[in-house]
């Protein structure tokens, strides 16, 4: 069986809270490299590690671990990687701390200001803590990514080099076309027929895209082609009559909904919101919530 990288990104959600010292708004002020490296040390300080195949909680979760099914029904050898903003690219196997770093912008535990900080970040937490590249990844066999559009913009060197490596590798979501690489961008008006929330809506466009890898060839025409004609008659456009929320509202649901359900996810919470026929797009509620709860 040919092997096959899976590269999935990790997850806000975690089996435990993470002590102050390792989220990432307690990082001193300063440069990004100096940033990097007192997070770096703090980490190799922390005891408490969990396999990250634990680690991680939510729906995004569980449906990348059902990715190395798919894959070994497509006929490969499947090795699962995490792409982390506190971590850098680990094999799932890898053991680590709770933590709390993102990529996010304006999240509280954002590791920069911009995509150009990200990337800074991403490149040094890779010298000092990345168990592999992806370059090297590719070297070994074929890769599937499944990037949200902030991690594509933080390893955008990464996926450059992989792309000029010209390995066999197909990228579901990310920011931008790479030169060698085969992108297949998100896709909304696939969520309805792939279910779930959008937030998992690119590792289950993951294993749909393996599903339609009837050659054995993850990039080849007939597996592109195949995956195309079911997406063409699987797309549905969603449509919405919910009603806008300014942010001290939606941080108001969040502050009563979380004393009526103190056991209900970040996600859950969300949902909630969307069945009620309120709006607040995921990215802004991941913020208000991370404010709310800071505040409490």
């Amino acid at each position: 069986m040919r092997q096959l990288s899976l590269v999935v990104t990790c997850t806000d959600r975690k089996m435990s809270m993470p002590c102050s010292t390792l989220r990432a708004r307690s990082l001193p002020t300063g440069s990004t490299e100096h940033r990097a490296q007192v997070w770096q040390a703090r980490l190799n300080e922390a005891s408490g590690l969990i396999p990250l195949s634990s680690l991680y909680q939510g729906e995004h979760w569980v449906q990348a671990r059902q990715l190395a099914g798919a894959a070994a029904l497509a006929g490969f050898a499947p090795q699962m990687w995490v792409a982390s903003a506190g971590l850098g690219l680990q094999p799932i196997t890898a053991s680590a701390p709770a933590y709390a770093a993102t990529f996010s912008p304006r999240h509280a535990d954002s590791v920069g200001e911009s995509t150009a900080d990200s990337v800074r970040w991403w490149n040094y937490l890779q010298v000092g803590r990345g168990n592999s590249t992806l370059e090297d990844l590719g070297r070994r066999g074929a890769v599937l990514l499944s990037l949200s559009e902030v991690y594509g913009n933080a390893l955008r060197n990464d996926l450059s080099a992989l792309g000029a490596l010209g390995a066999e590798a197909v990228l579901i979501g990310g920011s931008a076309d790479i030169p060698g690489l085969l992108r297949v961008p998100a896709r909304a008006t696939l969520r309805s027929a792939l279910g779930g929330t959008l937030t998992s809506l690119n590792v289950r466009m993951a294993a749909s895209w393996l599903r339609h890898c009837t050659d054995g060839r993850l990039t080849s025409t007939t597996t592109a082609r195949s995956w195309e004609r079911w997406a063409a008659t699987a797309d549905k456009a969603e449509r919405y009559d919910r009603t806008s929320l300014s942010d001290e509202a939606v941080k108001d649901f969040i502050r009563r909904h979380v004393q009526l359900h103190p056991d209900y996810s970040r996600t859950r919470l969300h949902r909630l919101m969307r069945d009620a026929g309120l709006a607040c797009e995921q990215k802004r509620f991941a913020m208000l919530y991370a404010e709310t709860m800071e505040e409490r």
